[in-house]
């Protein structure tokens, strides 16, 4: 799978993309990363990507058509099958795992970061989906970008050494992950359950289901209604 990424800020991207999970993921090519500067299509000897409102206000406005010509140079275009081209907006739709779980069947997943006071309006009509990370304001859309290209990259076939690691996590199935639990066996007077210790699997997966149903009931009961 290959993500696009066009930004004002590509160095935001390098430090987190060359370790862990990622780095692994990239060296043994099961994903493809492309960080492009929206400047390289800025206007003139500045390269001006943005210019004031009309009408007036704070602040400056990314322009469409430097985002339009960016796009078209990297023959990406709005309604191909097997792609989407994703700008970062609090006004779009709020990011989840079901979310995840569809871009990652996506050949091509282009994310556009926004920066000052937002975008030309019609920069909508140049994009398949607007994605927001929730009901919260953000300098730019580095960080939303950065956070959907670790949560899809990890359901590419490959990613994950143990696919059942993403059966049994946190909003695989509507629910909160269950708790863990590792050496020392007893930590300031807290011990670890007795079943984990048991070596009953049956027990084990058992009591697992029931934690897991029990933190999500406390802790996200909105989940369950889904």
């Amino acid at each position: 799978m290959k993500f696009i990424i066009l930004t004002l800020f590509p160095e935001a991207f390098q430090s987190y993309f060359n370790v862990s999970l990622i780095q692994r993921a990239l060296a043994k090519k099961f994903i493809q990363i492309e960080i492009h500067n929206l400047r390289d299509w800025g206007e003139g000897a500045h390269k001006v990507v943005d210019l004031r409102p009309y009408g007036g206000g704070a602040g400056m406005v990314l322009r469409v058509d430097i985002i339009a010509n960016a796009l078209k140079s990297l023959k990406i275009k709005k309604g191909k099958k097997s792609q989407a081209i994703a700008l970062m907006t609090p006004q779009g739709k709020t990011f989840n795992q079901t979310a995840a779980r569809n871009l990652s069947k996506l050949k091509t997943l282009a994310l556009i970061c926004g920066r000052y006071e937002g975008f030309d309006e019609r920069v909508r009509d140049l994009v398949d989906i607007e994605i927001s990370l929730g009901d919260f304001v953000l300098t730019g859309g580095e960080v939303p970008a950065l956070a959907i290209v670790d949560a899809v990259a990890r359901l590419v076939p490959g990613v994950v050494g143990k696919s059942e690691s993403l059966v049994q996590e946190s909003f695989s199935e509507a629910m909160l992950e269950y708790p863990q639990y590792t050496r020392p066996e007893i930590f300031n007077r807290k011990k670890v359950p007795k079943v984990l210790l048991s070596g009953n699997h049956a027990k084990i997966n058992a009591w697992r289901a029931s934690e897991a149903l029990k933190r999500t009931k406390k802790r996200r009961p909105d989940l369950l209604k889904k």
